[in-house]
This record gives structure tokens, C-alpha cells and sequence, in this order.
């Protein structure tokens, strides 16, 4: 017996499906596609034809996976990632020169392998180049002209061509054995793992704890992330940062007493209006990378 022919998925149609489950919301999968809800609606029941599985089921108001489609939006994001890759490097065959970027530390140690790993398949003749610092570090390169980009937190200082991007959530991190309590509950100072000043998240982190009348000390202060994740990691104390590039181990602190912070805004900087391909090709990338990220934080 002939065995039957594999079924080739649609690849729009699963773009529609694994963006819809990222940002949580199919409606807003079509806006961002520039699609109709009818044609998203009608591409996930062409999926589950192909699959001939069910993918979703509705819990309340929101549709969420089935064991079937988990399955398929893992493999969905890497033929869709696979299918990027190709792209890219089929467009940018030509693209050579250099390129400058900058990250604030938490969005390097989130993306800058990922990132960095497939602009340089696609792109092998170009030079990158990173530095890794903090905003007021980053944003004088994009004044002065030595970066092309810059990934920075959102502040007071702005440049001429900024786009803003999803605000990052914010929340209380420590070690898995850490209790709040231990001092909230007897008002003695939390002890809190911060960045050397200036910084912005120190300033939310201290603001925070003072609107909301907690004792505080500072127990640890560093100029790197890895720094902060050590001593987190070790118990040391508590400490306020994204999500983003969480390290196993440590996790975010739901505790009644601790504080709700704002999110903070994320700037992506260019230093000209128009920047050379191999800017623009290594820009694409980061935010094809970055923004569902955020949006999917935003949603949970």
C-alpha cells in the first residue's frame, strides 16, 4: 500500500496561529498581519483540517491550547523561524559593511545570542559590533554617533529618531527559598539588590517601597546584571527587574506586601533617519524578536 502524502501546512496560517496564542488575543494576530478576524478565523480552521486534530478550546472567553496544538505551535515556531532565517538571507545576500549597537544589559542577556546568532547566518559579511551599558551610556553613543542602535529603558532623555516599543512588566525576583515576610511582617528593612546609581529600576524599586511606607536597606549593589542574579540566587536579598533573560532559580515574588510597580517603557534609538541595510536588516530582526516577547508578558 502506498503510504499517503504528507500534508504541507500553511505557513500564513500558522503565523496567524502562533502570533494569536503569543499576543492573546487572534484579533489582535490580524491587525498586526493586516488581515481581517474572518481570514485569521479561517486560516486556524484550515490548520486543524490539515492537522486533523483539534488546536483550541475555549476556557471562559479566551481560547487556549489543546496537548495537539502546544504540539504544533512548537513546531509552528520553528518552521516559521527556519522560514525567517531563509528569507533574510536570501534578501540580504549582498548586505556587507558594519553595524553598532547598543543593549542595556537586561536585553542583552536576553536577546543577544538569539538576535545576534541569526543576523549573522543571514548576514555573514557584516561586522557587528555590541556594547553593553546603561542608558545614559548608551543614548551619549547615539548622540555622538558611534552607535546605529540602542535598546534602552525609557526615561526623561529622548533622541530625535526613537521608537517607542510594549512596556516591559516589572516585578519583585528572588531566589526560590526567599520569604518576604521574614521582614515585611516584622517591619525590619528589606534588604534589596540594586544597581549602582543612576538607574532607572533602582529609582522605581526605591520609590515604590517608599510610597508604600516598607523599611528598606540596601544589602548589595553592582554594575551588572550577573552581579544582581548572583546575589539574588544566593539569598541575599530581593530585587526589582523585567522578566526578560530571568535566570533559572529565581523567580517573581508574589507577595501581597511587596509593592505594584508600573511598567517601564523601552526605546528602541537610531542615530540617522535613514540608516545603511545592514542597520535596518539587524533592527528588523530585534524587534520581530523582542516585541511578541513583551506583548505576551503584557497578556499574562
Amino acid at each position: 500500500m502506498t503510504p499517503s502524502r504528507p500534508v504541507t501546512f500553511d505557513l500564513d496560517a500558522l503565523r496567524s496561529f502562533v502570533l494569536g496564542m503569543e499576543l492573546g488575543s487572534f484579533a489582535l494576530a490580524a491587525r498586526r498581519l493586516n488581515r481581517s478576524t474572518s481570514a485569521v478565523s479561517a486560516q486556524l480552521k484550515k490548520l486543524e483540517q490539515q492537522s486533523g486534530l483539534p488546536l483550541l478550546h475555549k476556557a471562559g472567553r479566551r481560547l487556549e491550547l489543546t496537548e495537539n496544538g502546544e504540539l504544533l505551535m512548537a513546531y509552528g515556531r520553528r518552521l516559521l523561524a527556519l522560514n525567517d532565517e531563509a528569507f533574510s538571507t536570501m534578501a540580504g545576500r549582498n548586505i556587507a559593511g558594519s553595524v553598532r549597537i547598543g543593549l542595556q544589559e537586561d536585553f542583552g542577556e536576553a536577546l543577544l545570542s538569539e538576535v545576534l546568532g541569526q543576523f549573522s547566518r543571514a548576514h555573514p559579511q557584516v561586522q557587528v559590533s555590541v556594547s553593553i551599558g546603561g542608558n545614559a551610556q548608551l543614548l551619549q553613543g547615539i548622540h555622538q554617533g558611534e552607535l546605529d542602535l540602542a535598546l534602552c529603558w525609557q526615561g526623561e532623555l529622548n533622541t530625535r529618531f526613537m521608537q517607542p516599543l510594549p512596556a516591559a512588566t516589572l516585578g519583585w525576583i528572588g531566589c526560590e527559598e526567599m520569604r518576604p515576610e521574614r521582614w515585611l511582617a516584622q517591619g525590619e528593612p528589606l534588604p534589596l539588590l540594586l544597581f549602582d546609581a543612576p538607574c532607572l529600576i533602582r529609582m522605581r524599586a526605591i520609590d515604590a517601597l517608599d510610597n508604600a511606607a516598607i523599611p528598606w536597606r540596601v544589602a548589595f549593589t553592582s554594575r551588572s546584571l550577573s552581579g544582581i542574579w548572583a546575589a539574588a540566587t544566593a539569598g541575599l536579598g530581593v530585587t526589582l527587574r523585567s522578566e526578560l533573560g530571568l535566570p533559572a532559580g529565581l523567580q517573581i515574588l508574589h507577595h501581597p506586601l511587596l509593592p505594584k510597580v508600573a511598567e517601564l517603557g523601552i526605546a528602541l534609538h537610531q542615530g540617522q533617519e535613514i540608516i545603511a541595510p545592514a542597520a535596518g536588516r539587524l533592527r528588523e530582526i530585534l524587534l520581530a524578536q523582542l516585541v511578541p516577547r513583551l506583548s505576551k508578558m503584557a497578556a499574562t
